[in-house]
């Protein structure tokens, strides 16, 4: 069998509950064709970089497939028929990643990184950069 990667991107307005029965229904839908799904990640409501049939924001998920090519293009074939789903896309893979995704560490190290900074009571503002050009000396 195929190792894959599958992102696809739901609609903003669909609520992460429907989201979640959308991921169980390809989950399903692979498993039946003699597939397996691996890690699910689902990355939440996020900024698109342009609009998608009027949709500026999109709920993304991740899945690790491994199935036949017959199975993973029939789960495309219902995904392209789903007015829930914007976009998909699956790439083949020799291996799947065990750790977080890029996406799932960046949002770490973004809490992170707010939560140091309230730690130490920074605020937003000059944060320490001397007087512009045009203020007062």
């Amino acid at each position: 069998m195929t190792l894959y990667e599958h992102v696809f991107l739901a609609r903003q307005d669909v609520s992460p509950q429907q989201v979640e029965a959308l991921t169980e229904q390809y989950k399903s839908l692979i498993e039946e064709n003699g597939g397996s799904v691996g890690k699910v990640e689902t990355w939440g409501l996020r900024t698109l970089t342009y609009r998608i049939k009027k949709n500026r924001k999109a709920h993304y998920t991740l899945m690790n497939l491994t199935a036949e090519p017959a199975a993973i293009a029939e789960m495309e074939r219902q995904m392209g028929l789903n007015e829930d789903i914007l976009r998909f896309m699956t790439i083949k893979v020799k291996e799947h990643e065990e750790e977080p995704s890029a996406m799932m560490q960046k949002r770490d190290r973004d809490d992170r990184r707010r939560r140091d900074r309230d730690d130490r009571g920074e605020r937003g503002g000059g944060g320490g950069r001397g007087p512009r050009r045009g203020d007062a000396e």
